[in-house]
């Protein structure tokens, strides 16, 4: 009862949400979680904690399946807790939402993992906003505050009352499949800095936060969606950096947390026990030794990572009794409830504790707008989620593209000319995009493209050759992927060319990817990473070229032993 009614207090003491008087907020929050738990049945108590998943995409095809059978129902069977948006377009999933919230017996708790905003999830008309790597190379965080604000606007636009973000993973191994560029760097303070005002941005704006992933998802080296990743750290050295952020997050007032599936001996040391079902991490760890009584969502546990060990429901049932409050896609909802039930019946769990989790959820539904709803007006909808997605993708842009090397002067800035002299080399496309586009339009550029499938090696001698013959080259590394196993998409041939052509010409090169993929061009006379290969910030860069705008970003992660976390310079 201690922890439900901090819960409470936690709640209400969010500045986001106190638009009445916070005892009159409180009183109507009791009162309405009573009324609603009093006319549900014992299985739909169990059912409140589940979020179900309305879509997903085939990764190869990208072709977009909907559930929307079978969601509805689960509602109308089961009376589920909430659902979880993936891909889909967004006129679309508004029906969805509305339709299901309809026939709803009590509102359900709309969630999307949406980190960069809806443009992550809700595909074909919306655009997507910079991950959290790049705004972790600004030094404004007011900036970040904003972008909170931006993509709670877009939840509140989406009938969404729950995003999971911002990830405050300290993402400190570069090989991380799974963390990665979704992290704001490998600094536990900036990390914390920037965590909380994405946070502050949201919930001040009425959209429940998440932080991610507990205790700390950013040392490993194996992706949980397909097996259970380990890490070997002592509590002193999960408490010195990994720990630190949810610290600090937690003493800020974020309204949820997700706990990851990892496997970290030092917390719990039995065989294959993933952090999400045990109790040792979810009661002793973050609620009786960090004090954090907020609402807690596992992580999802369709992931191989819980599955593989604890499949058939079973991690469902290991979930609750590990002290969760709310169930992210479990594999079977029959089977899960159904085994939840049973381990009720055989004293595992206790219906007194399904009820203190149910009545959490109810009151985290109130008072993020659940009793109050309203259907989602489709028209404009498109427009309205990308409206702020340019100016905000630029304000960033102009804040994080970092400049490593500026050893010859000539390209700082690039000055315009008539003359045909200046050749733009584009790396992993054969099209024009805009950075190519304006280097035609600005610079009277010839372009040259170097797909990533180029293999002959005559033929990339000879194209060396001819761009040799350039006064200035300024190269472009694009269309990269976000996987460090791979090298991020680069081949062998690409990587090599781009470092011949850096050794034999004046050139300057714009990373339009991955942090870590600087890695290949370090000895570079001139170089700038942009993070990202979006119109926007491919035309910020142009301009930064030109000299219209100064480089001010610096490296949130070390990507090697020259370009380590902090350093970037500026060009004036």
């Amino acid at each position: 009862m201690r922890r439900f009614v901090m819960f409470v207090f936690l709640l209400f003491s969010l500045r986001s949400i106190a638009q009445q008087d916070s005892s009159t907020r409180n009183k109507m929050a009791f009162l309405w979680a009573d009324s609603v738990l009093q006319t549900l049945s014992s299985q739909e108590r169990i059912a409140q904690l589940m979020i179900i998943r309305l879509s997903s995409m085939d990764p190869k095809t990208k072709v977009v399946t909907f559930y929307d059978d079978s969601v509805s129902a689960l509602i109308k069977r089961y009376n589920i807790g909430g659902i979880c948006l993936f891909q889909g377009g967004p006129v679309t999933q508004a029906n969805l939402i509305n339709s299901f919230q309809t026939m709803a017996r009590t509102p359900l708790l709309i969630c999307i993992d949406a980190e960069w905003g809806m443009g992550m999830r809700i595909l074909d008309t919306v655009a997507t906003l910079p991950k959290q790597m790049m705004l972790g190379a600004m030094k404004d965080s007011s900036i970040v505050y904003k972008y909170g604000q931006a993509v709670a606007e877009q939840c509140k636009r989406m009938g969404i009352q729950v995003n999971y973000a911002p990830v405050v993973d300290v993402n400190n191994n570069p090989n991380n499949p799974v963390i990665n560029d979704r992290s704001f760097g490998e600094d536990k303070y900036k990390v914390a800095r920037f965590g909380i005002q994405y946070m502050k941005g949201m919930q001040d704006m009425g959209v429940m936060a998440c932080a991610k992933h507990f205790p700390g998802h950013g040392d490993v080296a194996v992706d949980s969606h397909y097996d259970l990743p380990v890490i070997n750290k002592s509590r002193a050295q999960l408490d010195s950096l990994e720990l630190y952020p949810f610290r600090k997050i937690f003493e800020q007032g974020i309204a949820s947390t997700m706990i990851a599936h990892l496997y970290i001996p030092s917390i719990d040391s039995r065989p294959n026990r993933a952090t999400s079902i045990s109790r040792s991490n979810v009661t002793d760890l973050l609620r009786d030794q960090l004090h954090y009584n907020g609402l807690t969502f596992t992580d999802a546990l369709d992931m191989k990572g819980v599955t593989k060990f604890f499949p058939n429901g079973e991690a469902s049932v290991e979930a609750l009794i590990a002290g969760n409050d709310m169930l992210c896609l479990p594999e079977n909802i029959s089977m899960a409830i159904a085994k939840v039930t049973a381990a009720i019946e055989n004293k595992k769990l206790s219906s007194n504790d399904i009820d203190m989790h149910c009545r959490k959820v109810l009151i985290a539904k109130y008072l993020f707008g659940c009793s109050d709803l309203k259907p989602i007006n489709t028209e404009g909808l498109s427009a309205d989620l990308n409206k702020n997605v340019p100016a905000m993708t630029k304000l960033i842009a102009e804040n994080a593209i970092t400049l490593l090397s500026n050893k010859n002067p000539v390209f700082f800035p690039l000055i315009k000319t008539k003359k045909r002299e200046i050749a733009y080399v584009a790396v992993g496309i054969n099209t024009d995009n805009t950075f190519a586009s304006a280097m035609r339009r600005d610079y009277n550029a010839v372009v040259y493209y170097f797909d990533y499938n180029k293999k002959d090696q005559e033929e990339i001698d000879q194209l060396v050759k001819k761009i040799s013959k350039y006064k200035k080259v300024v190269i472009g590394v694009h269309n990269l992927t976000r996987i460090p196993a791979t090298n991020f998409g680069i081949s062998q041939q690409a990587n090599s060319f781009v470092k011949q052509l850096q050794h034999k010409t004046k050139s300057i090169t714009f990373l339009f990817g991955n942090a870590y993929a600087v890695k290949n061009w370090c000895n570079a006379s001139n170089l700038v990473l942009c993070y990202e290969d979006d119109p926007v910030i491919q035309n910020t860069a142009v301009n930064m070229l030109a000299g219209h705008f100064p480089y001010k970003g610096v490296l949130p992660v070390t990507v090697c032993p020259k370009y380590r976390f902090g350093f970037g310079l500026m060009s004036r």
